[in-house]
């Protein structure tokens, strides 16, 4: 994922799209029977160099007949056409409606030459159009197909994550080429209890194939109305395989074993070590045995790939998939903490560029660092958690933050809300104007700060982090009773209460996390650290600092810097200053 997005909504006009692509995106996805609480879950970072984070926000709306809506693409902010407007919209928080319907993505890009430039709308478009227009997961894969094969599909090869609170689905699409109007494209219903992941690879090989029966359970783009059959599990394109068989490089294959990711979007060591190694952490981390794909993500063995999806060993909760979204490799030979490039503070970040070599030549040697799941250049991060035991304005929670999922505070803002907290609001900033309100230049600066001293300073964040979201998550049952019974009355006191504590809860984020950021500076600067007593700096009766510590180095880290500089640090024996 990537970039700047900002909406405005006229009478027949839709948002402006801006920004730039990166892809670093990282999906999770969590079925009902494999959650603790039955709800069903996906997780979304959107990763970019330039993407200011900010929380979207649609009102519904009723439209007339013959309206129409402008599109414009959401990477960079271009107009692309116009589509006809329906006549009622569902309001939109984030990227979850009022419904519980969610959806996030990844781009893998896939084999080139298959961008249509004259199609209107582009996977950003895609995303937010279709959760103003559909209820439920499937519906959503129906306005999805048909959106792409009346106004063509814009944009490179994407997966994405279609959650709402009985289903998840993994969707997969690619477009056709200058010319071919449409894409080509697979979905896949995750199994009950199972768990499933993407992040800038494809990762849909074979498939059930259409059987022609009513209780088939595959079926093919001509009849997208049978998809509401609950025996359904797979829907695709009907010329997936066809188009295949015409390209550059075709598909020779029986159509039983087609394989959408090998043909679209052939694994290769950057989609291994770079993509399916934040998959595989996620899998390793819910369910033994994930030791079997450590040469696969490592780049260095494609030939066993990952399973789809896996069952995992236990229930997983909201929290842990946000903890699951602050993961840097760590307890793995990848951990970049344990290498001398993260330096004397034990830093788990690379700088870019990704790839490096150690001599201008071409033909030198080529080295990477990790792509781990949480990385610095992070727009904004969810856990959209869809529950189906509550009404639906209620039942959605959007789980938000900005910036580095490591050291950001997961919020609750509720599918019904009606107001976005001033501290996510659109147009609060952006990346090149700072904002004293937006939390999203609040987090990048404590960030930074904890990337000086990751080791010391980043404990300090993480503990606040936890105290805010063990209470946020600790107060969902009383809030979403309260919620519940005034829905039973008034849908829209519901959602009143439901914004109020939304808001107020942002706002105690961003309060508490001001506060760090003036901790963190009286606490560590200067490289000297304060001692603290109940609470408070000691201080001495003079009113200095009381004894401030000066950790230094560790012995690695002089072992490092001796081998590098010989005896030109070396002191002479006898008495020093």
């Amino acid at each position: 994922m990537k970039r700047l997005f900002k909406a405005l909504f006229a009478f027949t006009v839709a948002g402006i799209f801006a920004g730039q692509t990166s892809t670093a995106c990282t999906n999770y996805i969590v079925t009902r029977g494999a959650s603790k609480t039955g709800s069903v879950m996906i997780t979304y970072s959107a990763d970019s160099h330039v993407l200011y984070g900010e929380l979207y926000y649609w009102p519904s709306r009723d439209y007339p007949d013959g309206a129409w809506l402008d599109v414009y693409e959401w990477d960079t902010g271009k107009y692309m056409g116009k589509i006809k407007q329906v006549r009622h919209t569902y309001s939109v928080v984030g990227n979850m409606n009022e419904h519980q319907l969610s959806i996030g993505e990844t781009t893998y890009g896939g084999i080139e030459g298959l961008v249509d430039p004259d199609a209107i709308v582009d996977y950003g478009s895609l995303i937010y159009i279709t959760l103003q227009r559909a209820k439920n997961a499937r519906e959503a894969i129906k306005v999805m197909s048909e959106l792409v094969s009346e106004y063509g599909y814009a944009s490179s090869g994407e997966s994405f994550s279609i959650a709402d609170p009985n289903e998840a689905w993994i969707f997969e699409i690619i477009g056709k080429g200058k010319g071919n109007k449409g894409a080509v494209w697979v979905a896949r219903l995750i199994p009950d209890g199972y768990v499933s992941g993407h992040a800038n690879q494809a990762r849909i090989q074979t498939f059930p194939l259409a059987t022609g029966k009513k209780t088939g359970i595959a079926l093919t783009s001509k009849d997208l109305g049978r998809i509401f059959d609950p025996v359904v599990e797979c829907v695709y394109a009907h010329d997936v395989i066809s188009f295949a068989r015409t390209l550059k490089n075709p598909f020779t294959g029986t159509d039983q074993q087609f394989s959408f990711s090998d043909t679209y979007n052939p694994i290769s060591f950057d989609g291994a070590r770079f993509c399916e190694m934040r998959v595989w952490s996620f899998f390793k981390s819910v369910s033994n045995g994930m030791d079997q794909y450590k040469n696969y993500v490592s780049g260095h063995d494609l030939s066993k790939r990952m399973p789809l999806w896996i069952k995992p060993d236990r229930k997983i909760s909201d929290y842990d998939l946000m903890n699951f979204m602050r993961d840097h490799l760590e307890g793995t030979e990848f951990d970049m903490r344990k290498d001398i490039g993260a330096g004397p503070f034990g830093s788990p970040y690379r700088w870019r560029p990704l790839t490096w070599k150690v001599s201008d030549d071409p033909n030198a040697p080529s080295y990477c660092n990790e792509r781990a799941t949480a990385t610095q250049q992070t727009g904004f991060v969810f856990v959209a958690e869809s529950r189906n035991w509550l009404p639906d304005p209620v039942g959605g929670i959007f789980w938000f933050g900005v910036d580095d999922a490591a050291t950001t505070v997961f919020n609750p803002m509720y599918c019904g809300i009606t107001e976005i907290p001033e501290c996510f609001r659109a147009g609060n900033g952006d990346m090149v104007t700072y904002s004293p309100t937006s939390a999203f230049w609040l987090f990048n600066q404590v960030a930074n700060m904890c990337y000086s001293r990751y080791d010391l300073m980043s404990a300090d964040a993480v503990k606040l982090q936890n105290e805010l979201e063990s209470k946020y998550i600790a107060e969902t049952a009383a809030t979403d009773e309260a919620a519940r019974k005034l829905y039973e009355n008034d849908v829209w006191k519901a959602r009143d209460y439901l914004t109020k504590y939304s808001v107020a809860t942002a706002q105690s984020t961003f309060m508490n996390w001001k506060k760090l950021s003036e901790y963190l500076l009286v606490k560590y600067i200067d490289g000297n650290i304060k001692n603290e007593k109940d609470g408070k700096f000691a201080t001495s009766p003079d009113g200095y600092p009381s004894g401030p510590r000066q950790p230094g180095y560790d012995d690695k880290w002089k072992k490092s810097v001796i081998q590098d500089t010989g005896n030109k640090l070396l002191v002479p024996g006898g008495p020093s200053h």
